[in-house]
């Protein structure tokens, strides 16, 4: 069996204080037989306080922009450093070798290994005014099965996913920084249309692929941004095995990763049965002006 979990929490601008909340969450993890843990989108540094035109940006320098992170800087050291023998996907901005590019990134790591690390594909509502985008889904070996990294509107983009289903991914972590919607926001956050969406994206995503899916997200708020929260572990059928809710904590579940795959890929088609000579608009008519929905994006 192997032990899954993930996390919502709520990371900042504080270093030191991230780096204490990670080293809770690991204790918590150690305790209760955690293989494979997964932090929220951006929790070395926290997110954007906003988002849109007014959000943290490049050009806009008087408000805080992440802390810009290397792979091989002290801070992933640091994070290495409280992990130890632990594996875990965690979120971060990441600095490109030319010293000014700056990724959404993750990674997924234990203490002496960095196993492989993604850039952020899809951005929303003017994130790139601060990111520039990555532009590859890669699948990573690790001691925990084939692991596929995510982060947040990724989610809402079937391709994505099913591109490191059929690379062979087991386990898919999604990293967000997700938070309820900027208008007409539920009173009740679990009522919330983004949490609805949120939700929905994880099910189906596993559910379509057959993976094993990890949504951590963080929580509680941060500039104009509510999140939440919802981390939780899904299994191939589209099962809930846990979840937070909208408060910070940890959705644990004990899977069994070959056992599972066996039984639910043997009854479920879904990636047997797909038809790609039948799928060609997708290719087709994204090297198009033509495509219909580009006069939707100026409605």
């Amino acid at each position: 069996m192997t032990t899954i979990a993930a996390v919502a929490a709520n990371f900042t601008r504080d270093l030191e204080q991230n780096y204490e909340t990670i080293a809770d969450y690991v204790d918590q993890a150690r305790r209760r037989g955690v293989d494979f843990l997964v932090f929220p989108e951006a929790a070395i540094g926290g997110y954007l306080s906003s988002l849109g035109n007014h959000g943290d940006t490049v050009k806009n320098t008087t408000r805080s922009l992440p802390p810009a992170i290397r792979l091989d800087g002290p801070e992933i050291q640091r994070v290495q450093s409280i992990i130890g023998d632990l594996v875990i996907a965690i979120g971060f901005c990441e600095l490109a070798d030319d010293g000014e590019t700056r990724y959404n990134a993750a990674a997924v790591l234990d203490g002496t290994h960095i196993y492989g690390s993604y850039r952020k594909v899809h951005q929303p509502l003017g994130e790139n005014m601060s990111y520039s985008s990555g532009s590859d889904y890669g699948v990573f070996d690790t001691p925990v099965g084939r692991v596929g990294l995510q982060i947040c509107y990724d989610k809402a983009f079937p391709e994505a996913a099913r591109v490191m289903a059929l690379n062979g991914a087991e386990i898919i972590a999604s990293l967000s920084a997700w938070p309820a919607a900027r208008t007409a926001t539920a009173d009740d956050l679990q009522d919330d249309r983004w949490t609805y969406r949120f939700n929905l994206f994880d099910t189906a995503r596993a559910l379509d692929n057959q993976v094993f899916w990890v949504a951590a997200n963080q929580s509680g708020t941060f500039g104009s941004l509510r999140y939440v929260g919802n981390a939780k572990v899904v299994d191939p059928g589209g099962n809930i095995l846990d979840t937070t809710l909208l408060d910070s904590g940890m959705a644990v579940a004990d899977v069994d990763v070959e056992g599972t795959f066996r039984t639910m890929r043997g009854g479920m088609f879904h990636l047997r049965d797909r038809r790609p000579d039948a799928y060609g608009v997708l290719t087709e008519l994204a090297a198009t002006d033509t495509a219909p929905w580009r006069d939707l994006s100026h409605a």
